[in-house]
């Protein structure tokens, strides 16, 4: 799979010579997919390791791109679905439109080249795992490595109070005037859980655009930003980069999912057909970023009549035999919002 640029057959949604417009002022319609599996207690998402196309860079990794062809898709998501299917073999569950992406300049070679292109993201969760093979030119990646400062499963990431931190304090610091200055240290505190505030998992987009505003990442050097004077860009880079506005299309998915699972069960898309409740928690926890006290999510996923038992016992390694369970569809007729609504063992960062 390659993200290329949108063919020629895509002129019904273009807006240029056809309808007597500029060719600068041109736009097509694309569909990027944040296409999520889960495996080995890790959450992964797949992507364009290399591409042919004109418009490919070296800069990263990529999200799955498919153009929206109106003489063929009757819906966006019946393209999407369609194109992932016939360039993956991917059968996607749960499919669920993110935003609408259409930054200037976010899918051009140079400035002022080729059409304006407006992606419509999309968050798609599957059960396919590692040995699934995706097509040749894509592969599976943890999306913490995009995204370190994200996992609080063992303890909170040390890049946090050690890289992060410091420099966010000094971009505050370097506000143009006091007002501004508070609302930054107001961002700070709010988006990475500091001075009391407790951590919120669901703002994996907030957080990303505060670094990026602060040139912290990559891409924002990538797209010519630079550093306020007296603030130092770290070393090493923060998180693996990706191609365009890819990584906001990711963390968009992300926290879309993460909120999603509090309200729907939405887990088991990536769950296979029968599971361990260890099974299903590590899941949970993989995707959070965050760890769940066993017990209470034992309780409470079978007070909230989520799963039934099979009956049937898988050996759990030196332990003793554990239980297979399956997903209750009839949840879904019960209650309004059927989610995982376990509360996390959130770790505080020092005032």
């Amino acid at each position: 799979m390659a993200i290329a640029r949108p063919p020629a057959a895509m002129t019904a949604t273009s807006f240029g010579p056809e309808s007597g417009a500029d060719v600068g002022n041109a736009v097509v319609i694309g569909l990027n997919a944040a296409i999520v599996a889960a495996w080995d207690e890790e959450p992964h998402v797949l992507v364009v390791t290399h591409g042919t196309g004109p418009v490919t860079r070296p800069e990263g990794d990529g999200l799955p791109f498919g153009p929206f062809e109106p003489l063929t898709h009757r819906t966006l998501e019946s393209g999407l679905r369609g194109w992932v299917g016939e360039q993956t073999a991917l059968d996607l569950g749960y499919v669920e439109q993110l935003y609408t992406f259409g930054d200037r300049g976010r899918h051009e070679v140079r400035p002022g080249e080729g059409p304006r292109v407006v992606s419509v993201g999309y968050l798609a969760l599957t059960r396919a795992l590692e040995s699934s093979a995706p097509m040749p030119g894509t592969s599976w990646r943890r999306w913490y490595q995009y995204f370190p400062w994200e996992d609080w499963r063992d303890e909170r990431p040390a890049i946090i109070d050690d890289v992060i931190v410091p420099r966010l304090r000094t971009f505050a610091e370097l506000a143009s005037d006091a007002r501004l200055r508070e609302r930054r240290l107001d961002r700070v505190r709010l988006t990475f859980g500091l001075d009391g505030t407790a951590w919120d998992e669901e703002k994996v987009l907030e957080r990303y655009e505060l670094l990026y505003e602060a040139c912290l990442v990559s891409e924002a050097e990538r797209d010519g930003r630079h550093p306020l004077r007296g603030l130092t860009r770290p070393l090493s880079p923060l998180g693996q980069g990706m191609i365009f506005d890819h990584r906001r299309i990711l963390a968009t998915a992300m926290g879309r999912l993460r909120g999603k699972l509090k309200y729907r069960p939405v887990i088991f898309e990536l769950m296979p057909p029968t599971f361990t409740l260890l099974e299903l928690q590590r899941t949970v926890e993989g995707i959070s970023g965050i760890r769940l006290h066993k017990q209470n999510f034992r309780r409470l996923v079978e007070a909230q009549g989520l799963v039934e038992g099979t009956g049937r016992q898988v050996s759990a390694g030196k332990g003793r035999p554990a239980e297979q369970f399956r997903f209750r569809r009839e949840v879904l007729r019960e209650r309004p919002a059927p989610g995982v609504k376990v509360p996390a063992r959130r770790r505080r960062a020092p005032s």
